[in-house]
């Protein structure tokens, strides 16, 4: 059983914990709205707890769920807190006004930004941005369990979030290094531009990618 903060009070936030809590571990979810945070852990139960973002870290394993603009001001706010810890980058750096380019520059990934940020202060692990927060709810689509594809340059880092996917009824997939993040980012530019097309009206956010068999 494992601790994980996870910054941020959003769908994503919710979806994730779901899975978390599925797993048997406990969750806080550190948020800036209050009502948010407190509507979000009085909804996940028992293994749940909340605190204000800035607050204390208390758990080795971090998930950075907020937008990718945000990112850099909650690394900038924690500093050397995230010291050691396996810091999980979520986002995808998608204009949401156009959904037809990255905002990251040519050849970088929001994960390979984390990691400059932090400087070697802590481990960076890709995962679940390429799971809609609908489908984190339930872990499945279509009867099949989600596929989580987890970049990073740390094989521990990388099997302790496997595990934690694992347990919480989904399949882990070590896609390799971190900049491999930057695919996984630059497909869900395609995958989400599919749910908002108007030609592909049964595209509802909730849709899944699974490698198969």
């Amino acid at each position: 059983m494992a601790v994980i903060d996870i910054i941020g009070s959003g769908h994503m936030a919710r979806g994730i914990a779901i899975r978390m809590l599925k797993g048997n571990n406990t969750v806080r979810i550190l948020g800036r709205n209050g009502a948010q945070l407190r509507d979000l852990v009085e909804s996940l139960g028992p293994g749940a707890s909340g605190a204000y973002a800035g607050n204390p870290l208390e758990a080795r394993i971090v998930v950075l769920a907020v937008p990718h603009g945000q990112a850099k001001p909650v690394i900038l706010e924690y500093g050397d807190a995230l010291d050691g810890k396996i810091v999980v980058d979520i986002s995808n750096p998608l204009d949401y006004t156009t959904m037809d380019r990255l905002t990251t520059a040519p050849g970088k990934s929001a994960a390979e930004e984390v990691a400059e940020l932090l400087g070697g202060r802590a481990e960076v692990v890709k995962a679940f941005n390429t799971t809609f927060a609908r489908t984190l709810e339930t872990g499945i689509v279509a009867g099949q369990p989600l596929d989580v594809l987890i970049a990073g340059d740390s094989e521990g880092a990388k099997e302790e979030i496997s595990a934690l996917v694992a347990a919480g009824g989904m399949r882990p997939i070590d896609v390799g290094p971190l900049r491999r993040a930057r695919e996984l980012e630059a497909i869900m530019l395609l995958v989400s531009g599919l749910q908002v097309n108007p030609e592909h009206i049964h595209f509802n956010w909730d849709t899944a990618l699974k490698i198969l068999p």
